[in-house]
């Protein structure tokens, strides 16, 4: 696994676009739980969300099944 971020990929890139516009978005996990919230940050390893409540929750990447921006 990567040990820098790869700004280069969209899915990077997507990411920063939700950080960066405050878009609320659906994570759905493998367990097939769904959070719902606003994307904080990313890094290598994972992603923090800050769900309804304005609760951090720290998903590891490998975790996620889909992530997808809500309209």
């Amino acid at each position: 696994m990567a040990t820098e971020l790869e700004t280069g990929l969209p899915s990077v890139r997507q990411l920063q676009m939700l950080i960066r516009d405050k878009q609320e978005v659906e994570i759905k996990l493998m367990t097939s739980d769904v959070i719902t919230g606003k994307v904080q940050w990313q890094d290598v390893y994972c992603v923090c969300l800050s769900d309804l409540e304005n609760q951090s929750i720290v998903i590891w990447r490998h975790a996620i099944a889909y992530l997808k921006p809500k309209t």
